[in-house]
């Protein structure tokens, strides 16, 4: 990294640039808001994966293999590919992707089907500093709204904004990002919409920066948040790629494991 200590005071940064530092200790906890004055600090965050393959001709042979290997996992249905589907897979260790979905997927039967790399995604959960139970939010949430059976559609998606995004002062950002979060909150509030949002920073192949998850009981609520969403200053303005767009019907969910807690209404 190079050394700035030629650079200018803070006073005289450009908004929203972090100050000039001889040195960086990078800090790996999530925040949340603090409890009766007490920061909530946690080291653990849920990582989810969603693979798509096609040349499936019987999605029951697939569903069987994901409930033997006992894996916490969705699978979709593929709306755009009558011989499609995707096996959504979550786990606190990234580790499993590599070991026990791995295994999963090197099935014979996996075999006889192509995958679709394109649509592969990779997220991470994420706090903003401002969740009131830090915790669930971080690892028990999504699992609650992915496994819910109220929630058998899905529009899964990555996205990366521009760089200019990230050089605008704090308070610009919160107010973008909190015009985009009441349209959601609109739905989610009528129990239309759950939202899942990943970060996938150096996981994508595409070098996307978040995954996005709309899930809800009906397929047309989901479609029109995304168009609703479209005139936002986020969406409009800071977003440079978007999809592509996997959209699918759930044919089996894994049991929600106990520690998730009671399924979850609201975006």
């Amino acid at each position: 990294m190079t050394d700035n200590t030629d650079a200018p005071p803070a006073t005289s940064r450009p908004a929203g640039r972090p100050p000039a530092m001889a040195s960086f200790v990078p800090d790996l906890l999530e925040h949340g808001a603090p409890v009766r004055g007490v920061p909530q600090t946690l080291d653990s965050r849920l990582f989810v994966q969603l693979q798509v393959f096609t040349g499936c001709a019987d999605a029951r042979t697939v569903v069987n293999l994901v409930r033997r290997s006992g894996l916490e996992a969705a699978v979709y249905a593929n709306l755009n590919d009558p011989r499609g589907v995707g096996v959504l897979l979550m786990s606190e260790d990234p580790a499993l992707f590599a070991e026990s979905a791995r295994a999963l997927f090197t099935e014979p039967y996996f075999g006889t089907l192509t995958p679709m790399p394109d649509f592969t995604m990779l997220g991470r959960t994420y706090s903003s500093g401002r969740e009131a139970d830090l915790e669930d939010f971080l690892l028990r949430r999504v699992r609650r709204n992915v496994l819910n059976p109220a929630h058998p559609w899905g529009i899964w998606y990555p996205l990366r904004r521009i760089g200019a995004f990230n050089r605008l002062p704090r308070g610009d950002q919160g107010r973008i990002l909190m015009e985009h979060g009441t349209v959601g909150r609109g739905y989610g509030e009528r129990g239309l919409a759950v939202d899942v949002r990943l970060e996938c920073h150096g996981l994508d192949r595409d070098d996307n920066e978040f995954v996005i998850g709309l899930i809800g009981p009906e397929l047309y609520p989901l479609s029109k948040l995304v168009k609703d969403m479209r005139p936002t200053v986020q969406t409009s303005e800071y977003i440079r790629d978007m999809g592509p767009f996997f959209v699918g019907r759930v044919v089996y969910q894994a049991p929600v494991p106990e520690s998730a807690g009671a399924d979850e209404a609201g975006y």
